[in-house]
C-alpha cells in the first residue's frame, strides 16, 4: 500500500459511506479489483474515524443540541421527551444503536471472512438495489424527522444491523426502511446519518487497538483526511439531491457495480 492507494480508498470510503451504495463492499472490491494489498484493520479504523468527523462536522449544531437534550432528559425538572425533539432524538438514537452493536458483535468473525466473498457481495448489492427501488416507489414520503417514534427507532436500528453484510449498505438499509415507514427522502437520510454517529464511534473505539497496525502514519492521515472531506461533501449534496430526486440513479449504479464484480470474478477464475 502507498499514499495513492490511501487517497483513493479514503475517497471511496467518504463517498460510499453516506451514499446508499455500501462502503464496505467498495472497500473490499476496490483492492480486490486492482490487486492491491489489504491495508488491514488499522487503516479501516482511520477511514471510519474520517467519516465520523464528516458527519459530526456537518451536523455539529444538531449534535450539540442532542447532547444537551440528553443531559436535560436525565433530570425531572428539565425532562420533556414529548415536546423537545432533541431530548427525544437523543434516546431514539441510543435505542437505534443497540441492534447494530449486538448483531455486529455476534457476526464480527463472519464479517471479516465469509461475508467478504465478491460473489456474495454482488448478490447483496443487487438484491438491496431492488429493495431500495421498491421502498422509494411505495413509500408515502409524508413524515418529517420530528415524527420518528420509538418503534420506528427499533425498526431502523434492526435495519442498520444488516450493514454488517457487505453490499447491503448502512445508509441504504436505513434510508430504505425509513421510506417504508413513510418518511420523506431527505428526513430518512438525515436520521440515517445521525444514527451512524454512535455506531461508528463505538466500533472505532473497539478497533482502536489496531490503529497503528499495517500502514504508515502518512497513509493513515491521508486516508483519514480524504474520508472526512469526501464524506462531508457526500452528505451535503445527497441531502440536496434527495429534496427533489429519488434513488433511481443509485439503484442503477448498484446493479452496474454488481455486474462489474461478476465479470471480474469469473474472469479471474
Amino acid at each position: 500500500m502507498n499514499i495513492f492507494h490511501a487517497l483513493i480508498l479514503g475517497m471511496v470510503q467518504g463517498l460510499s459511506e453516506f451514499l446508499p451504495i455500501s462502503s464496505s463492499a467498495h472497500l473490499i472490491i476496490t483492492p480486490w479489483l486492482f490487486k492491491w494489498t489489504d491495508p488491514g484493520l488499522g487503516f479501516d479504523v482511520a477511514l471510519h474515524w474520517g467519516t465520523l468527523l464528516a458527519v459530526l462536522g456537518y451536523f455539529w449544531q444538531d449534535c450539540w443540541l442532542i447532547v444537551k437534550g440528553f443531559f436535560h432528559s436525565l433530570f425531572k425538572s428539565s425532562r420533556d421527551l414529548k415536546n423537545n425533539i432533541y431530548q427525544k432524538l437523543a434516546w431514539l438514537l441510543i435505542i437505534a444503536s443497540v441492534p447494530g452493536a449486538a448483531i455486529g458483535k455476534l457476526l464480527e468473525s463472519k464479517a471479516e471472512t465469509v461475508f467478504r466473498n465478491p460473489l456474495l457481495i454482488a448478490i447483496t448489492i443487487s438484491v438491496f438495489a431492488l429493495i431500495i427501488w421498491y421502498a422509494d416507489v411505495v413509500g408515502a414520503k409524508q413524515k418529517n424527522l420530528d415524527r420518528v417514534t420509538w418503534l420506528d427507532s427499533v425498526i431502523l436500528g434492526l435495519a442498520q444491523s444488516l450493514a454488517i453484510i457487505p453490499g447491503v449498505s448502512r445508509s441504504g438499509s436505513t434510508i430504505g426502511t425509513g421510506l417504508f415507514l413513510g418518511f420523506k427522502r431527505a428526513d430518512a437520510a438525515r436520521f440515517s446519518f445521525l444514527m451512524s454517529i454512535p455506531i461508528t464511534f463505538g466500533a472505532g473505539l473497539l478497533k482502536l487497538k489496531d490503529f497503528h497496525t499495517g500502514v504508515s502514519s502518512a497513509e493513515l492521515i491521508t486516508g483519514f483526511l480524504a474520508s472526512a472531506a469526501f464524506g462531508f461533501l457526500s452528505i451535503k449534496y445527497l441531502l440536496k439531491y434527495l429534496s427533489n430526486h429519488g434513488f433511481k440513479i443509485f439503484v442503477w449504479y448498484r446493479l452496474a457495480f454488481a455486474a462489474l464484480i461478476l465479470i471480474a470474478y469469473f474472469s479471474f477464475k
